[in-house]
């Protein structure tokens, strides 16, 4: 039985209970479509789009309404290509309002963040509106493979700041820490970028959308840790997929006031 390929979301549930990523990831079960999850990928492709806007008649006078008013237009833009998805949800009227709302403003949010950067960019290199725009764009949505460890991911965006490396994932998140599964997950990058690259990056760091951007350095341990929790899963799945080995941790995450795992009904944890 060879290494499975995995990714930090398959090692974070394999983290947080062995039974759900034996139901995920071995038997194939279907998972439950969420809100939270198709708002959080209309997000990603409005960012990952916005830097493709057109800017041949924006200057100095008009950047932070043309990139304000981009944004809007790219969430209803991918608001309705979505929309078979959002209608899977049966989402009432007023619930699709509120998120479509919360969406604009996380997004708006984001927005008034990189004029602030992009306007103390322009008066530092005293270049032109297109020019500082090309600058601050980063490579977007970028996928990563490490043959040696076996493991890939999508990297939201690489910065490149002269010599130094930026690696940032956006989150839609309620909290505004970066926990335990989150760091896992920047040292992944990390570990991917430096076997592809020869060298790790000098920072990793989530946009909170609702918040705002946090940032770390990379160290050695941050790395090594990563490479220890893709040892750990590959050391368990690579000898066995019987489903009696993926022992339940049952904890508030089985079930909660307003729902429940995806796969409660059939691993009844309790009882």
């Amino acid at each position: 039985m060879g290494k499975r390929v995995e990714s930090p979301s398959s090692i974070n549930t394999f983290k947080q209970c062995k039974r759900k990523y034996y139901f995920q990831y071995l038997e194939k079960l279907p998972t439950s479509p969420s809100i939270h999850l198709v708002r959080g990928n209309i997000a990603h492709s409005v960012l990952e789009d916005f830097y493709d806007i057109d800017l041949s008649k924006t200057n100095e006078q008009n950047y932070e309404a043309t990139f304000r008013g981009a944004i809007q237009q790219l969430l209803v833009h991918q608001w309705k290509q979505y929309g078979d998805r959002l209608n899977e949800l049966k989402l009432t009227a007023d619930q699709e309002k509120f998120y479509f709302e919360e969406t604009m403003m996380m997004l708006m949010n984001w927005t008034n963040q990189f004029i602030t950067v992009f306007s103390a960019t322009i008066k530092e290199k005293s270049l032109s509106v297109q020019d500082v725009f090309v600058h601050l764009t980063p490579v977007r949505e970028q996928e990563y493979r490490s043959e040696k460890h076996s493991v890939r991911g999508f990297i939201d965006a690489i910065h490149y700041y002269g010599d130094e490396v930026h690696i940032v994932d956006y989150k839609t998140n309620a909290r505004f820490d970066i926990k335990e599964s989150i760091m896992l997950q920047l040292g992944i990058y990390s570990l991917m970028y430096q076997e592809k690259h020869g060298k790790i990056p000098e920072k990793v760091g989530i946009h909170f959308l609702r918040n705002k951007l946090k940032m770390m350095k990379v160290d050695e341990e941050l790395v090594k840790n990563a490479e220890r929790e893709i040892e750990l899963i590959h050391a368990h799945t690579s000898i066995t997929e019987n489903k009696s080995d993926y022992t339940r941790t049952i904890t508030p995450l089985c079930k909660w006031r307003t729902g429940q795992c995806d796969f409660y009904e059939t691993c009844k944890p309790h009882g």
